[in-house]
C-alpha cells in the first residue's frame, strides 16, 4: 500500500522523502521491522520508540512516523504527527482496509468477568450455527486458528490483523475483551463496534489512571462508540454502582441485566455448590431454569450478562440455555485441580481487592472445612490494592500463605510488606509469608486436611512469572498438580 493512502485520515506533516513509498507492513518494535515496513515511533512508559530508528532503518523501514524532532535522516522517508498512538489505530485500519466493518463486533469490559463472559458470548454464537472470532487475555482464536498477543487488549496493528484473518474466515462475529489501557490509549478507536457489554467496575490498574473516575472515563468510552441504531445494543450489570453511568452514555438500545435491582433479566433461587451453579432465568415475563458448571455468584452474572446479550441479538432462550449447559469452563477461572486428594484444590486468576473477595465468599459458602487460600499481588502496578486483598485473604480464610505474584522489577519482599496491614486488620487472622511460589503452593498443600479448600489466586491461566527481565516458566495448576501427586510418597 502507498504510504500516502495509508496515511489518509491523519494529519501530518512530510518532514523529508516521498509520499509514493510502498509500505510493505507496519511496526512499533524496531526488531519486527522488515524491509519496506512503516516504523511507528512510540513513546511509551518504559522506552521511548524514537531511540530505535536507526535500528528500523537497518532493518529495512522504508519509512518512519515520528511524533518530536530528531536528527535528520536521509535513509527513509520521514512523516510526523502529533500524536503517534491515536496515528496507529488508524494506521492498521488502512492497512487491513477495516475489517471489523464486515463483521458484527462485540467489546467485553468491566475489571472482572471479561474472559467468562467474552466466552460464554462465542459459546451462544457457535450453538446458533454463527462463526465468531474472539480476542481476550488467553488469546485470539478463530475456529483453529490461535494467536497469542500478551495483553487482554493488543495494540491496534494485532487488533486489525486478527480482525482481518476472521473476515478471510468469514466469521459474522468477533466478541472482545476490552481494556481501560486499550481505550485510553487509542488501541481499539477504529473498531467498529455493535454491541457492548459492561461487567463491573472496582479498584484495579489506579497506577495507570490516577483514580477511579479516571478508570471509569476510560470504560465509558467504548459505551459511547456504540452508535445508535436498530441492531446495535448495550448490556449493563444493573447491580453495579456505576450502572447508571453507562445507561446514560449509551446512545442505543439499553438490556439491563442482575441478581438484586430491578433489571430487563434477572436470576432468582440461585444454588451453588462444588459441581456447579443454577437459578431460574426471569425474562420479559417468562422463566428458564438454567444449570452451568460454573461455580460462584460472579460466574451468574457473568452467565446473565451472556444472556442478556443473546437474548438482546434475538437468539432463542433454548439455544442459549443449550450453548452454557455445555461450556465445561474457562481455563483459570476457579479451575479445580483434582488428583484424588481428599481435599479440594481450585485455581483463580483473581489479582483485585473485589476479584479475591468475590472467590473467596464462594469458596467460603462451598466449604464447611476449612478455607486456605495462597495468593500475592502483582509488582509495578497498583500498590492501593496490596492491603485490600490482604484483608479480603484474611477476612474469609481460615489460613493464607502470603507470596510472590508477578513481582516485575520490584522486590517480592516489599510487595508482601505491602500486603501485611491488610491481613493484620482482621482479628486473630493466620497467615505465613512463603516469597518463594512454589514452596507457598507445597506448603499449603501440605496443611489441606480432608475436606478442606484451598484456593491458589492471582495467576489462573498463566504459564509464566515475570521477576525482573525474566519470564519463567510457571504454571500454578502444574505446579499443584506436582505436589499433589507427591503426596504419601
Amino acid at each position: 500500500m502507498l504510504l500516502a493512502d495509508l496515511l489518509k485520515g491523519i494529519e501530518y506533516t512530510v518532514i523529508t522523502g516521498e509520499l509514493g513509498v510502498d509500505i510493505k507492513g507496519l511496526a512499533y518494535d524496531s526488531r519486527q521491522v522488515k524491509p519496506g515496513y512503516l516504523f511507528v515511533c512510540i513513546s511509551g512508559f518504559k522506552t521511548d520508540g524514537h531511540l530505535y530508528i536507526d535500528q528500523a532503518i537497518k532493518n529495512g523501514a522504508g519509512a518512519i512516523l515520528i511524533e518530536k524532532p530528531i536528527n535528520q535522516i536521509d535513509a527513509a522517508t520521514i512523516i510526523m504527527t502529533a500524536n503517534n498512538r491515536k496515528a496507529l489505530a488508524l494506521l492498521a485500519s488502512n492497512f487491513y482496509g477495516r475489517p471489523s466493518h464486515n463483521m458484527k463486533v462485540i467489546g467485553v469490559t468491566g475489571t472482572n468477568g471479561k474472559t467468562t463472559t467474552t466466552h460464554l458470548i462465542k459459546a451462544i454464537l457457535e450453538e446458533a450455527g454463527l462463526k465468531t472470532g474472539l480476542i481476550g487475555t488467553l488469546y485470539a482464536r478463530i475456529e483453529d486458528k490461535a494467536m497469542d498477543f500478551g495483553h487482554t487488549t493488543p495494540e491496534a496493528p494485532e487488533v486489525e490483523k486478527f480482525m482481518d484473518i476472521c473476515r478471510e474466515n468469514k466469521a459474522q462475529y468477533v466478541v472482545m475483551e476490552v481494556s481501560s489501557h486499550a481505550l485510553d490509549l487509542y488501541r481499539v478507536d477504529c473498531i467498529d463496534y455493535n454491541i457492548a457489554l459492561f461487567t463491573n467496575l472496582t479498584q484495579d490498574h489506579l497506577d495507570y489512571h490516577n483514580n477511579m473516575q479516571e478508570y471509569q472515563a476510560s470504560k465509558l468510552k467504548l459505551f459511547d462508540m456504540i452508535a445508535p441504531g436498530n441492531e446495535n445494543f448495550v448490556v449493563v450489570n444493573a447491580d453495579d454502582n456505576y450502572a447508571p453511568d453507562f445507561i446514560q452514555t449509551s446512545k442505543a438500545q439499553v438490556y439491563t441485566y442482575g441478581l438484586s435491582n430491578t433489571s430487563d433479566i434477572k436470576a432468582k433461587n440461585v444454588k451453588i455448590d462444588l459441581k456447579g451453579s443454577k437459578f431460574t432465568l426471569c425474562f420479559k415475563g417468562a422463566t428458564l431454569n438454567i444449570k452451568v458448571k460454573l461455580i460462584g455468584r460472579f460466574s451468574i452474572y457473568n452467565v446473565l450478562a451472556a444472556i442478556a446479550f443473546g437474548l438482546g441479538e434475538g437468539i432463542s432462550p433454548e439455544i442459549i440455555k443449550k450453548a452454557l449447559e455445555k461450556v465445561k469452563g474457562v481455563p483459570g477461572r476457579f479451575e479445580q485441580v483434582d488428583e484424588g486428594q481428599d481435599f479440594t484444590v481450585v485455581v483463580d486468576y483473581a489479582h483485585t481487592p473485589d476479584g479475591l473477595e468475590n472467590i473467596l465468599r464462594t469458596g467460603r459458602q462451598l466449604t464447611s472445612n476449612r478455607l486456605i487460600t495462597v495468593f500475592g499481588c502483582g509488582g509495578d502496578r497498583d500498590r492501593g490494592k496490596r492491603p485490600l486483598m490482604g484483608e479480603a485473604a484474611a477476612r474469609y480464610s481460615d489460613f493464607c500463605v502470603v507470596t510472590s505474584d508477578n513481582p516485575r522489577s520490584e522486590d517480592p519482599e516489599a510487595i508482601i510488606n505491602d500486603i501485611i496491614p491488610g491481613l493484620d486488620r482482621i482479628k486473630d487472622s493466620r497467615y505465613a509469608i512463603v516469597s518463594d511460589r512454589r514452596e507457598a503452593i507445597n506448603h499449603a498443600v501440605h496443611l489441606a486436611r480432608p475436606g478442606d479448600l484451598l484456593i491458589i489466586a492471582g495467576k489462573g491461566h498463566e504459564t509464566y512469572q515475570l521477576v525482573k527481565d525474566k519470564v519463567l516458566d510457571f504454571d500454578d495448576r502444574k505446579v499443584a498438580i506436582e505436589i499433589l501427586r507427591g503426596l504419601g510418597k
